[in-house]
C-alpha cells in the first residue's frame, strides 16, 4: 500500500533568482543566477547530482520545449533533465518528479528547476494559447481577469455578501502582499500602496481593478533534494523536509454539469485533504504556520483560504479583514509578496513558494523573518481556468517536526 512521501526526502539547497522585468538576462542566465545560489547553499559539488526536472509554462519561448537548454546553461554532467509543464503548476511539479525520484530510490541528489522569461514576449499578460483542454471556439472570448472577476461575483452571490464589503477583503489583499513585498529585495513591486488607492483603482474586471490583479515576472528559482540520511552524512542538522505533494486534476464536471457555482475550487479542496491525510494534519487552522498560495488575482486567495480548510466556508473575508493572514498575524499568507508582488514566472512560482517556507524554517528570511520559529507551511499552485485546472498543494515543514 502507498505510504506517502512523508519526510523521506528532504532540502538540501535552495536558490532564488531576482524576479522582475530582467531586461538584462535571458532565461538561461537567470538559471545560472538562482543555481549558484542553489549549489552553494547545498554544499555539494555539481558533479553530485544524478538528475533534473526543468518546469516552464510556456514551451515556445526562451529555453524550447526540452531539456537540453537547461544542461547547457548549467553545464551538468550529461545527467537525465526531465522538460515538464503543467500550468502554473509547472514548478511544484519539477519538485514533485525530483522529490518522487529521490523518495524511491533511484537517485541520492536530484534537481528541481523552474524558470521562465515573459516580459520579453511583447504581451502584457500571458500570451494567447489556444491548445489542450481550452482550444474550445469560447478561446478568444475569455481573459484570466475575466473568468476571476466570474469567480468574485459568484462568491458574493453564493454567500450573499455586500459588494463593498468582499471589494474591502480583496483590497486587504492586495495591500498586505505589496506591504510584505516592501521589505523583500527580490521582489519584483515593492511600492506600497494605500487601501484608498486599492479600492479607487480602475476596473479590469469587475469586480477586480487594477491592484486585484498580478503581472508577470521573468525569474527562477530551484531545489536539490536528497534524503535525510545523506543530508546528516553531509553535516546538515536543521533539516526541512516535504511532508506531503500533491495534485488535483479538473475531471470536467465543473464545466459540464450543475454540480459546482463557480464561487470555490473543488481541485483545491480534493488536494488539500489529501495533502493533510499524507502529512498528518488533522487541524489545519491550528497545526498551520504559513501559508503561500496562488494569488494570482485577489479574489483566489480568498477563496482558497476556505478551499484550504483554513477558513470556514463564507467566512474568508472576515478572516483577511481581522488580519489573521497579515505578516504579523497568526497565519501569514504570502509574506514574501506572493505573487502578486514577488512576481510570477509561470515555472518558476511553486519553487519561489517553497523556497520562502525554506528561508523561514531556517530563520534566513531576514527583516520578514517570523519570529516564532516556523515549522509547517503549506504552499498551494492553480494553473488553468475556474471551470477546467491543476492544483497543487505541498506541505513543507521542519523534519522533526
Amino acid at each position: 500500500m502507498a505510504s506517502g512521501i512523508r519526510d523521506k526526502v528532504v532540502i538540501l539547497g535552495m536558490g532564488c533568482s531576482r524576479f522582475g522585468e530582467r531586461w538584462d538576462r535571458s532565461a538561461e542566465q537567470l538559471a545560472v543566477e538562482a543555481f549558484s545560489e542553489c549549489l552553494a547553499d547545498a554544499g555539494i559539488e555539481k558533479r553530485m547530482i544524478q538528475a533534473a526536472w526543468l518546469g516552464t509554462g510556456l514551451e515556445t519561448l526562451h529555453l524550447g520545449s526540452g531539456g537540453v537548454p537547461l544542461g547547457v546553461a548549467l553545464r551538468l554532467p550529461n545527467i537525465p533533465v526531465s522538460r515538464l509543464e503543467n500550468f502554473c503548476a509547472s514548478g511544484s511539479e519539477a519538485l514533485r518528479g525530483a522529490a518522487y525520484a529521490v523518495a524511491s530510490g533511484a537517485c541520492d541528489f536530484a534537481l528541481a528547476f523552474g524558470v521562465e522569461k515573459l516580459k520579453d514576449t511583447g504581451y502584457g499578460g500571458l500570451p494567447q494559447r489556444p491548445r489542450g483542454p481550452f482550444n474550445e471556439m469560447t478561446w478568444p472570448n475569455i481573459s484570466a481577469p475575466g473568468t476571476f472577476g466570474q469567480l468574485a461575483s459568484a462568491y458574493q452571490a453564493r454567500h450573499k455578501l455586500d459588494k463593498g464589503f468582499l471589494k474591502r477583503a480583496m483590497a486587504h489583499v492586495s495591500v498586505k502582499s505589496h506591504a510584505n513585498a516592501a521589505g523583500n529585495p527580490k521582489a519584483h513591486l515593492r511600492n506600497a500602496v494605500t487601501m484608498d488607492e486599492v479600492l479607487n483603482a480602475p476596473y479590469i474586471a469587475d469586480p477586480l481593478g487594477l491592484y486585484d490583479c498580478c503581472g508577470v515576472s521573468d525569474g527562477a528559482a530551484c531545489a536539490i533534494l536528497t534524503t535525510p540520511e545523506l543530508a546528516r552524512a553531509l553535516g546538515k542538522r536543521n533539516l526541512v523536509s516535504i511532508k506531503a505533494l500533491q495534485l488535483a486534476v479538473s475531471d470536467g464536471t465543473e464545466a459540464a454539469y450543475h454540480t459546482w457555482d463557480c464561487s470555490h475550487f473543488q481541485t483545491t479542496r480534493v488536494a488539500a485533504r489529501r495533502a493533510y491525510e499524507e502529512a498528518g494534519i488533522t487541524r489545519p487552522r491550528e497545526q498551520i504556520d504559513l501559508l503561500e498560495v496562488h494569488d494570482c488575482f485577489s479574489i483566489s486567495e480568498l477563496v482558497t483560504m476556505e478551499d484550504l480548510h483554513i477558513s470556514p466556508v463564507g467566512k474568508a473575508p472576515q478572516d483577511i479583514l481581522d488580519g489573521f493572514f497579515d505578516a504579523d498575524g497568526r497565519m501569514p499568507c504570502q509574506i514574501d509578496g506572493g505573487l502578486k508582488c514577488f512576481g510570477h514566472p509561470i515555472g518558476a512560482s511553486g519553487l519561489r513558494m517553497t523556497y520562502e517556507m525554506y528561508l523561514q524554517m531556517l530563520g534566513r528570511a531576514g527583516a520578514r523573518q517570523r519570529q516564532d520559529n516556523p515549522t509547517t507551511g503549506v504552499v498551494h499552485n492553480l494553473g488553468g481556468f475556474p471551470w477546467q485546472n491543476v492544483c497543487s498543494v505541498s506541505v513543507i515543514g521542519k523534519l522533526d517536526a
